[in-house]
């Protein structure tokens, strides 16, 4: 393959603090090996609209700290079909971009993968997900920022409970992966966590307020993943209210702030430490590859693996909790 000359970066799904870290990582990393670099604005939608912009190494220089994306993100109904990916290549071959760094989640990996593929353009993805879903990598950017978001809000719901005597559901983000609600609801000590991974009918978490009731514990946090089976937090407080009239239970969805705020230390050194690798994985001649962590050593996984394969969330962890929330 020629040297590379020009490479675009792009993100793309949702947002996840600690992408500005991987995006200034990416732009600094191209222009030290003397390669232009290519801000592609709105993610794949951007790709096919022709949203480009040359960056600069000044023009990352004020953006590790801050949270979302300095380059937008966007869902593309038309980059999923084949008449949109064409319009995209037609408009990166226009531009002579070489190849792509693209930051996202699972839908990133697989529109990249495809596009890869239909078009031997060189992709390499940086895992971007407050989830941490993604198999291949211990970690994920975003995700220690959430966590901590998490633990924040909770720790403040948990004075309010604990001085009016409350149980307190509190919805956390989610919604095929527990991840997040497991490590933060041990962070926080909550009595219960219901995470999908795990059958956590509702007829176990009834001896569980049981035998609390019991012993006038009428406090407790329990942390609900949004995509868990029995339906969410607000359902699952309608049926313990009918069956524990002397709780005063409340509700919280902590929603969309677990995405924002500015990313915690960990996540902007390993946005840096993927966007270095990423680059340096095209200039390998690398593609539709994954960069993440394993040990704290950066690996490459290919597309289909990280796609195809179910990350599962920590068992240990799960004993951990059933244990401290006697």
């Amino acid at each position: 393959m020629a040297k590379m000359k020009k490479i675009g970066v792009l993100t793309s799904g949702g947002d996840a603090p600690g992408m500005n870290a991987a995006i200034r990582g990416a732009t600094r990393t191209a222009l030290y090996h003397g390669i232009e670099v290519v801000g592609i604005q709105n993610g794949y939608q951007g790709m096919i609209g022709g949203y480009f912009k040359q960056l600069k190494s000044h023009m990352v220089g004020d953006i590790i700290q801050r949270g979302g994306t300095m380059l937008k993100s966007a869902r593309s109904d038309e980059f999923r079909k084949e008449e949109g990916r064409q319009k995209a290549y037609e408009m990166i071959k226009a531009e002579d971009i070489d190849g792509i760094v693209v930051i996202g989640g699972d839908g990133t990996f697989k529109g990249a993968r495809i596009f890869s593929l239909e078009y031997d353009v060189p992709l390499v993805g940086i895992p971007g997900t407050i989830d941490n879903d993604l198999y291949g990598t211990d970690y994920t950017i975003g995700y220690d920022t959430a966590l901590n978001t998490i633990v924040e809000a909770v720790d403040k719901i948990r004075d309010t409970a604990s001085s009016h005597n409350r149980l307190f559901f509190i919805e956390v983000m989610g919604k095929d992966a527990g991840f997040l609600a497991l490590r933060s609801g041990i962070a926080c000590g909550a009595e219960a966590i219901l995470i999908p991974e795990i059958n956590r009918d509702t007829a176990t978490l009834r001896e569980h307020l049981e035998a609390d009731y019991k012993r006038r514990k009428l406090s407790n946090i329990i942390l609900v993943a949004e995509g868990d089976e029995t339906g969410g937090a607000f359902n699952i407080a309608e049926q313990v209210r009918e069956e524990f009239e002397g709780y005063d239970i409340r509700v919280t969805v902590l929603g969309h702030i677990q995405r924002g705020g500015s990313p915690s230390a960990f996540d902007r050194v390993i946005g840096s430490q993927l966007g270095v690798a990423a680059v340096e994985a095209l200039m390998d001649d690398q593609k539709s590859v994954m960069v993440g962590l394993m040990n704290r050593e950066v690996v490459h996984v290919p597309f289909n693996r990280t796609i195809k394969h179910h990350k599962d969330v920590n068992r240990r962890l799960v004993d951990i909790q059933d244990i401290l929330s006697i």
